[in-house]
């Protein structure tokens, strides 16, 4: 599959992916990309977050192919069993564990109900080795549960704009790669 076949849904985390971000530098480089605008990036409330992933997804006239980080990787696999048909695959990067979670006061403390079984679709996982929001035994777990094929980003810290991860070419590449698997 090519990217202009797909439409592809960028699904941010806590505090929605700034400008400087890479999912949304990635926005404005794919021409069938768009975000997922949640009502609140701040104070975020796991039903409706995955409320909206499923509109947006029924509402999408091509096949899917979702680009989720961190507290949005966690809402996919939450709203996973409604997904099923359009979305051909899923790029996830970063995903936060529960301790993680119990630690932030604003974020709903239900995202920290991972689900732990096969995501309906094919996955990616992408997780660094000094992630502070997740070690990295941990995103294993979920890799092996989710039947998730998961890339070690090495030291990337949470890959987010602050660990240095504004354009992310390594992760184009690999999310070229994944796309033609699909």
């Amino acid at each position: 599959m090519r990217a202009n076949e797909a439409e592809i849904l960028i699904i941010p985390g806590l505090g929605g992916s700034g400008p400087e971000h890479w999912q949304s530098r990635w926005q404005t480089k794919l021409s069938t990309a768009r975000r997922i605008a949640q009502r609140d990036f701040e104070r975020p409330q796991l039903e409706a977050w995955c409320r909206r992933i499923v509109a947006e997804v029924e509402a999408a006239e091509k096949p899917v192919v979702l680009v989720a980080h961190s507290l949005g990787v966690l809402a996919v696999a939450h709203a996973a069993a409604e997904l099923k048909g359009k979305v051909r695959g899923a790029f996830l990067v970063a995903p936060p564990t529960p301790r993680a979670i119990a630690e932030m006061d604003t974020v709903d403390k239900n995202f920290s109900a991972v689900p732990m079984t096969p995501l309906p679709f094919p996955a990616l996982l992408v997780a660094s080795r000094n992630d502070s929001y997740a070690q990295y035994a941990d995103v294993e777990a979920l890799a092996h549960a989710w039947r998730a094929q998961l890339i070690d980003a090495g030291i990337a810290g949470h890959i987010n704009a602050q660990s240095g991860h504004g354009p992310w070419p390594e992760g184009l590449l690999h999310f070229a790669k994944f796309l033609g698997t699909l």
